[in-house]
């Protein structure tokens, strides 16, 4: 057995055996805050922690946590973890085992007082906590301290949202441009985009109004990869679509074309393609639409305010303002899913429909919609009780309260 002994800076030493002839060395300033030390390392050692992993930092379980990640997901999803890391640079010295709940909370309030929505800081906990749970799982330590971190609740919600009916009645409105088709068929079958890409006019039964989805499409280095499988395995379904989307896409010319929604050569989009096409579909429906009778400008040679005189064509030699709100292509899915719980549909149904591979997903939009549209019928029974007010029986109410 080693003995505690006395160093020339004045601290203590002491040995912990761990068997097979090797020890485990420990220090402190006295004796009582060594013997303190000693038991710790006897009570882990006991617990089965791996004392000698302790000077591994979470830097480094980051980078085996990505190393193990990186095969098994798309390469945009590892960017976004790699992304995420990044935001815990400044625990990333630290010995795992040392970090405490507190310094997970200060990197993820600091981000919610610089403006991150829910989601993102959902995100930051559980890259956190997955990292923490595999050292944890390799007997580095055995409490994990993200687990316990609070997300803000006056976080902002994520910007994603349904259309409204006036601006699904943009999308469903007749057009040439090439983006209504993508449009259509997200908002009305719920497809992702890495569906939509690769969908094939073969994938497409208007007779029997089904989609099937089995394989999508990944985003490397703006070059689209196509994969025979999709985002989860959830996501290979066949959807059912309504009578108004077989319609439509039954007037729809293939243009001798394999795919259903190519880019101007007729090629599969890339990522660059597909937000040039998605941009000039915008614009489109803005200059269609938009309400441009309030537009002010600035006269570029006098400096005057100027009232906006829309051009006849949107393809005119003047920059035409967008008065439209902002749609991402990502809302129609969402839209998708909420025209399914307006009519009715189950949420297992939506679940399979929507391809999520949680159910929890869904029956996060779900209760949300509850929430919204709940209030919304609230709101008719005051409209009723005015109206109430507004009559005889109303008055004689009120007389018989006073």
């Amino acid at each position: 057995m080693i003995k505690n002994s006395k160093r020339a800076d004045g601290r203590v030493k002491s040995a912990v055996y761990l068997g097979d002839g090797k020890y485990k060395y420990v220090y402190a300033s006295n004796n009582r805050e060594l013997e303190q030390k000693v038991q710790e390392v006897k009570l882990q050692l006991g617990k089965g922690i791996d004392v000698n992993a302790e000077r591994d930092t979470f830097g480094e379980w980051a980078d085996r946590w990505l190393k193990l990640k990186k095969p098994e997901i798309s390469a945009k999803r590892y960017a976004a973890y790699q992304y995420t890391v990044g935001h815990f640079k400044s625990i990333a010295h630290m010995p795992i085992c040392k970090i405490r709940t507190i310094d997970i909370q200060d990197i993820v309030s600091d981000a919610a007082e610089s403006g991150a929505a829910k989601q993102t800081l959902s995100q930051y906990k559980s890259v956190c906590r997955q990292i923490i749970q595999m050292a944890i799982d390799n007997r580095v330590l055995d409490y994990n301290p993200a687990v316990a971190v609070k997300i803000p609740k006056k976080a902002p919600q994520d910007t994603k949202r349904a259309l409204t009916e006036q601006e699904q009645a943009w999308i469903m409105a007749p057009t040439e441009h090439r983006g209504q088709r993508a449009a259509m068929i997200m908002m009305f079958a719920g497809l992702r985009r890495g569906e939509l890409i690769p969908l094939l006019w073969t994938d497409i039964d208007i007779k029997s109004r089904t989609i099937k989805i089995n394989k999508s499409v990944e985003m490397v280095n703006s070059r689209p990869v196509v994969k025979n499988h999709t985002k989860t395995d959830a996501g290979m379904r066949v959807v059912r679509i309504p009578q108004l989307l077989a319609d439509y896409l039954s007037t729809q010319d293939h243009n001798n074309n394999f795919l259903v929604c190519t880019d101007t050569h007729g090629n599969m989009y890339t990522e660059s393609a597909w937000e040039r096409m998605w941009e000039s579909y915008m614009r489109e429906i803005n200059f269609k639409f938009g309400n441009f009778d309030n537009v002010i400008l600035t006269d570029k040679k006098t400096g005057m305010p100027q009232k906006f005189i829309l051009p006849k064509s949107r393809f005119a030699p003047v920059k035409i303002p967008m008065v439209i709100p902002p749609i991402t292509a990502h809302w129609l899915r969402h839209t998708y899913i909420t025209m399914l719980y307006l009519a009715g549909v189950d949420i297992l149904t939506a679940k399979e429909q929507a391809g999520h591979a949680d159910i929890k997903t869904t029956m996060q939009i779900y209760t949300h919609l509850d929430a919204e549209y709940k209030s919304h019928q609230i709101d008719k029974l005051d409209d009723y009780l005015s109206s109430k007010n507004n009559n005889n029986v109303g008055q004689m109410w009120v007389s018989n309260i006073k």
